[in-house]
């Protein structure tokens, strides 16, 4: 196939070297045209500078962009491509943001944090389709079979959930590392230490259910040492751990006693 992109970010850098295995990247976009240039550099395809310039001959085009210039890009987009097939690859953004505006519509979600520093394992990746026609969604099918082997067709509410699932499951958990640091930093405590636990908790996750693995102090109802870590807290001075270290130990307490 024919894909063309609008983005050079995370997810349009991992998507781009991933479908150029099997497919021709046409032509990519991005409003930092530095950023285009480069990564089109790299898949020998050609960067452009307006979206004028974008060429109908193409099967696909993908608009992997922040959430909220989805709804610019598309209208934008739709003048130029008419009756190109459109996707975007948000989790928490509805298919009606394209379909208002545009026929042709579809989603490519990939479930994944994505970071220019790591590859990602796209055979593993869970991939969720959707399309406004029969005929796109078989389209989308075959190029989401040939990265991964978990493709689903979900609509956007389900999709919606996994997003705000996948916020506390990594942005949040990834944050809560960001303050362990930040505490065994303050001290000179080497982080790396804490590694074992952190895979040891990630791999109970996923083989039993989170609730049941959950231990701790506020999950046993531990006053005292709740009380002396947020202690602690208070007397090195920050009040922004110990405000989340309360919430969430009242959170567990809660979840526990029930």
């Amino acid at each position: 196939m024919r894909i063309s992109f609008i983005g050079a970010g995370r997810v349009a850098h991992h998507l781009v070297h991933a479908l150029k295995q099997h497919h021709q990247i046409i032509q990519i976009y991005s409003q930092g045209f530095v950023h285009a240039q480069k990564l089109a550099t790299e898949v020998k395809a050609e960067a452009v500078h307006t979206f004028a310039e974008l060429s109908a001959e193409i099967d696909v085009l993908i608009i992997a962009v922040s959430d909220s210039a989805i709804s610019d890009v598309i209208q934008h987009v739709h003048t130029y491509l008419p009756n190109t097939l459109i996707v975007h690859t948000s989790g928490s953004t509805d298919i009606e943001k394209l379909t208002k505006v545009h026929a042709r519509a579809g989603v490519f979600y990939p479930l994944q944090t994505f970071s220019l520093e790591r590859e990602i394992d796209w055979y593993s990746t869970p991939l969720f389709i959707e399309a406004t026609h029969l005929t796109d969604l078989n389209t989308l099918l075959q190029l989401a079979n040939e990265l991964s082997q978990r493709v689903y067709q979900y609509n956007s509410a389900q999709r919606l959930s996994l997003h705000l699932a996948a916020v506390f499951a990594c942005n949040f958990s990834n944050y809560c590392y960001d303050m362990a640091k930040q505490i065994v930093d303050a001290k000179q405590v080497d982080f790396s230490l804490l590694y074992p636990l952190i895979i040891e908790t990630a791999q109970k996750a996923l083989q039993a259910e989170p609730r049941n693995m959950q231990t701790g102090p506020a999950m046993r109802g531990d006053q005292n040492i709740i009380a002396m870590h947020a202690q602690m807290l208070k007397q090195d001075q920050r009040p922004d751990l110990e405000a989340v270290y309360h919430l969430l130990s009242e959170q567990i307490l809660k979840r526990h006693q029930s």
